[in-house]
């Protein structure tokens, strides 16, 4: 069977147990056979004794003519013609003086017991006596032993047929209603809607299967927990989007009506301020919404935040310069960890704008990289308004924005893609004041290597 193919669980038990079964019945079979053999050995071998013993005693004359003719086996005997034994009768001299089979050429042995020859092609068993008289001896083909064992065996392959396939049906019974629970559970699912996540009942089900129904109901939940977070993030996203399309129509109409080549220059720049901040914000939902806990996975490499502080202040020093503020980066050393470099470069940037986008002219705005209890760690601090302590956690949430901060061009975004991306990377994300009180100090401290 490929791997391609559906393959179905009630007919892969009942292929492998009947295997075994088979299998159990073939050997069991066998067994019966060697050990029939064995016993029939032994049976056989004692008859062979008696009938040796019935001609060393029998009163015989070896002058006697008529004794000298083949003589006939007992009543008995004859009954069981498959037993076919041999008898011959040995002088003292080593003359033969009877066999009742002439054509068959027992060699004469001078020590009592049992023994095996072979006699052209076929295996025979001879019991010898010895007396003063001379030798008797009776003998049997080894083939008619094994006749009679397999004979038996073969009555019994019916037997074992005959079992296996009663144990067939009642595998094949037994599964389907094992299994039925099971069957009406996948029935239950496929009529269920699209949004309909509610975790299967494990009560009716066989305990083992309820490893998988378990996994099954925590994969819902987690299913359930990302379409609400996307559904919360459609309708935020809707309403953040809004407000700058809303102003841009504004802007545009204002544009349409301007009458002097002075309003029209104010007008055209108010507008490309909105189309700035409209774009800025879908390139922050774009970002947040790539960096999903269930949005895939980690592309780890060696990253040195010493390196992307510097890469990132360089980027920002435009920006920077045009407004007025004093932006540097404070590295001493290489710090590097496993990380993904695209992600902690959207985290850092979305820190450093964000600082920039506080602060006022004149202010200052460093970027670090350092190790700390050997963690390393990347710290923004800036001299611009800062947030208020009871506010500190609520910032994280997307789109939250300050009260002083509402006519700024954020969107309540930057702060939400770093607390995503630092959790994606299992950091620690801490907002305090910056030196001497003045300002906002963000650190993201990541576990050590």
């Amino acid at each position: 069977m490929r791997r391609s193919e559906v393959r179905s669980l009630h007919r892969h038990l009942q292929l492998w147990v009947l295997g075994a079964l088979s299998l159990g019945a073939l050997l069991l079979l066998f067994s019966v056979y060697l050990f029939l053999l064995e016993e029939l050995n032994e049976v056989f071998d004692e008859n062979l004794k008696q009938v040796a013993l019935a001609v060393a005693t029998y009163p015989y004359q070896p002058n006697t003519e008529h004794l000298r003719q083949p003589i006939r086996l007992a009543p008995i005997l004859e009954a069981h013609q498959q037993f076919d034994f041999v008898t011959q009768a040995w002088a003292a001299d080593g003359t033969r003086i009877f066999s009742t089979e002439p054509d068959v050429h027992i060699p004469l042995r001078h020590s009592d017991g049992i023994s095996t020859t072979f006699l052209g092609w076929e295996q025979w068993r001879i019991y010898t006596i010895v007396t003063e008289r001379g030798v008797a001896q009776a003998a049997q083909r080894v083939s008619l032993r094994s006749d009679v064992a397999v004979e038996v065996a073969i009555k019994l392959i019916a037997i074992l047929i005959l079992l296996v396939l009663l144990i067939a049906v009642l595998l094949y019974v037994s599964l389907r209603r094992g299994l039925y629970p099971l069957q009406q559970t996948a029935d239950e699912v496929a009529a269920r809607s699209a949004a309909s996540l509610t975790p299967l009942p494990l009560d009716e089900l066989p305990h083992e299967v309820h490893p998988l129904v378990s996994a099954i109901n925590s994969l819902m939940a987690r299913l359930d927990q990302v379409l609400d977070r996307q559904r919360c993030f459609i309708a935020d996203a809707a309403h953040e989007l809004r407000t700058p399309i809303t102003a841009m129509k504004l802007q545009l109409r204002l544009l349409q009506q301007a009458h002097s080549a002075g309003d029209r220059q104010a007008a055209g720049e108010d507008l490309a301020a909105g189309v700035a901040r409209a774009g800025h914000l879908v390139n922050q939902l774009l970002d947040l919404s790539r960096l999903e806990p269930d949005g895939g996975s980690l592309r780890l490499e060696t990253v040195d935040l010493a390196e992307l502080a510097r890469s990132v202040v360089a980027m920002a020093s435009a920006q920077a310069v045009q407004a007025g503020i004093d932006l540097g980066a404070e590295v001493r050393e290489p710090v590097t960890l496993q990380a993904d470099p695209q992600q902690l470069r959207i985290l850092l940037n979305n820190l450093v704008d964000n600082a920039l986008h506080h602060t006022p002219p004149g202010g200052r705005v460093d970027v670090a990289a350092e190790r700390v209890d050997g963690c390393p760690q990347l710290v923004v601090r800036d001299t611009g308004c800062g947030i208020p302590v009871d506010e500190r956690e609520r910032v994280l949430d997307r789109f939250y924005r300050v009260a002083h901060s509402q006519q700024t061009i954020g969107s309540g975004l930057g702060l939400a893609i770093v607390k995503t991306i630092a959790t994606l990377h299992q950091a620690s994300l801490h907002l305090d004041s910056g030196t001497d009180g003045i300002g906002l100090c963000v650190s993201v401290r990541f576990p050590p290597a």
